[in-house]
């Protein structure tokens, strides 16, 4: 009888995954831990915190974050990283300013804030691949450069513009229930759910997450591959960049997200990625991003100051470093 080679076996099993019991706990879990702490928090408040317009509130919060977490899902799926997400949003919320100054109808000032946004994650994915670099000091040094782009561009200073209907995206009055910044979260969301589940491209992520060397001996371009999964990545964070843009009014700020990056890369973890790849979550990223944004909003409410906010972000990040660990023991 002929035995299925151990790395067709690989492909298989990336082909052919099915929810079981280990995937419905990860995302299980993030959503028992968001329900903790709405309950702790609406203990501590209960006149402010637990109140419909609160909750619209963490999910208007939870916008740029999630959909820079769902950029760098796929990226940390296939064993990479990328730190340099909050200044590719910053380039791009500073580009799509200078477009409209410019005369570029919003639209256009739109699609040229994403096309940015991949440019980024396009330099990312080259550095990686075509120079062989670590991922994380290429994102490292890129989030330096990026930074500086921004600043550039902007004249280290705000870009400011006039009203336009970009500035509605996170405009609760302009939208049905909720902003359109939520919608286009929920349909990105779903669009990285049916890619991952049902294309090639999307089982080639997971495949060279579990193992790229043999993912490579079958017959999958893992270079081109990977390029890719950065471009990908960066056009998310280029839609996160024209989100920001519209949650700053209209405004180019080149300082914007010092913290996104962390915060992302935390959110798509304890939603269930895992920093050694081949595992990955796209709900569970998105309650990730609404679980930390629920403690900054509740660390708000009970008046703590914006240093204590940074312990606790920063303790966040460690437990989910820590939930990774116990997901994976063999991870290093």
């Amino acid at each position: 009888m002929t035995q299925t080679p151990p790395a067709a076996k690989i492909i298989e099993a990336a082909e052919n995954r099915k929810f079981n019991f280990r995937m419905v706990l990860s995302t299980l879990g993030p959503i028992i831990g968001l329900v903790l702490v709405f309950i702790l928090f609406s203990a501590l408040r209960p006149h402010t915190f637990p109140t419909a317009a609160n909750a619209s509130q963490i999910l208007l919060q939870s916008v740029v974050v999630a959909v820079a977490a769902l950029g760098t899902t796929p990226v940390i799926i296939s064993a990479g990283i990328d730190i340099s997400i909050g200044a590719t949003i910053a380039v791009v919320s500073v580009a799509v300013a200078l477009m409209l100054n410019a005369g570029l109808p919003p639209v256009f000032a739109a699609l040229g804030g994403i096309a940015t946004g991949a440019l980024c994650g396009a330099f990312n994915g080259g550095c990686v691949t075509l120079l062989g670099l670590n991922p994380f000091i290429v994102t490292l040094g890129t989030f330096l450069a990026f930074r500086g782009v921004a600043d550039v561009l902007g004249g280290e200073s705000e870009v400011y513009t006039r009203s336009n209907w970009l500035n509605d995206l996170m405009n609760p009055s302009r939208a049905l229930i909720f902003p359109w910044g939520v919608w286009i979260m929920v349909i990105l969301a779903i669009l990285l759910i049916l890619m991952l589940r049902y294309t090639r491209f999307g089982r080639h992520i997971f495949a060279i997450g579990s193992n790229e060397q043999t993912a490579r001996l079958c017959g999958i371009a893992v270079s081109r591959a990977k390029l890719w999964i950065y471009i990908l990545g960066g056009a998310f964070s280029g839609i996160a960049g024209v989100l920001m843009f519209a949650n700053e009014n209209g405004t180019g700020d080149p300082t914007t997200s010092k913290n996104t990056p962390l915060t992302a890369i935390a959110a798509a973890v304890i939603g269930g990625a895992s920093l050694t790849g081949g595992q990955g979550s796209i709900i569970g990223t998105v309650i990730g991003a609404m679980f930390i944004m629920t403690i900054r909003n509740g660390c708000v409410q009970i008046n703590l100051s914006h240093g204590v906010q940074n312990i606790v972000t920063g303790l966040i990040i460690i437990v989910a470093v820590l939930v990774d660990r116990i997901r994976n023991p063999k991870s290093t």
